[in-house]
């Protein structure tokens, strides 16, 4: 690897493409040194894009350390068929409880196959389903505060649609010509925001992502509030 000049980025591209067509053990023990590189590198990036989050909107999220925020690049395989050792993608969950947190948070995703989840999410993912009742209920009570959030064209511009699974009829309990069907189907109230390549090899990337997943804090934390209510 090219000596790194002061302040430059590394793009983990290569590596990540390289990993892609050669995930092995011996392969990887070989780029270890390359590994590492990037990961202390990535562990920068994301506790800028922390420590820019928390000082300009969202204050929960002081003092929390990147390295709580960050997967691990080893696979779990023990239930799966694909018994690749690693992760082509490098990871991160963002919130005042780093990657263990249940609630609405941020998620960093760089890298992984065709690049096609490359980029920044928010929302609450794989609710359990009690948590999934109360926020089709905080919807449905607070129709017109909800619809103001995601109805604000910035956020229709940066996150456009719901990111995740949804049913194919409306859930138990509710009308099926309820007025909120459509959002009362979803599964997850998830968002998504596709990053090129490009904007990741931008040494300033954590700096833009900040002004992005801004955009997503009000939906954030309407889901946080329901979620926390208590009933």
């Amino acid at each position: 690897m090219k000596q790194q000049k002061k302040n430059a980025l590394i793009s983990p591209y290569p590596f990540l493409d390289a990993l892609e067509a050669n995930n092995d053990r011996a392969w990887f023990a070989e780029h270890r040194d390359e590994y590492d590189t990037l990961r202390a590198q990535w562990i920068s990036q994301i506790q800028l894009l922390i420590d820019t989050m928390a000082s300009t909107y969202a204050p929960e999220l002081a003092g929390v350390e990147a390295k709580s925020c960050l997967y691990r690049i080893y696979r779990d395989i023990r239930f799966s068929n694909d018994k690749s050792p690693f992760k082509t993608y490098f990871s991160a969950l963002v919130s005042p409880r780093g990657r263990h947190f249940d609630g609405a948070c941020y998620y960093i995703h760089l890298g992984g196959g065709n690049f096609a989840e490359n980029g920044l999410y928010g929302g609450v993912w794989h609710p359990e389903s009690a948590v999934l009742r109360k926020l089709r209920k905080a919807i449905v009570d607070n129709s017109e505060e909800f619809h103001e959030i995601i109805d604000n064209p910035e956020l229709k511009r940066l996150f456009p649609g719901w990111y995740g699974e949804r049913l194919k009829t409306i859930p138990k309990g509710y009308d099926k010509n309820h007025p909120e069907a459509e959002l009362l189907k979803l599964k997850e109230y998830g968002r998504y925001h596709h990053c090129d390549r490009a904007f990741f090899e931008d040494p300033e990337w954590p700096v833009r992502a900040a002004r992005i997943l801004a955009v997503l804090k009000p939906l954030n934390d309407f889901l946080n509030y329901s979620i926390n209510e208590e009933e």
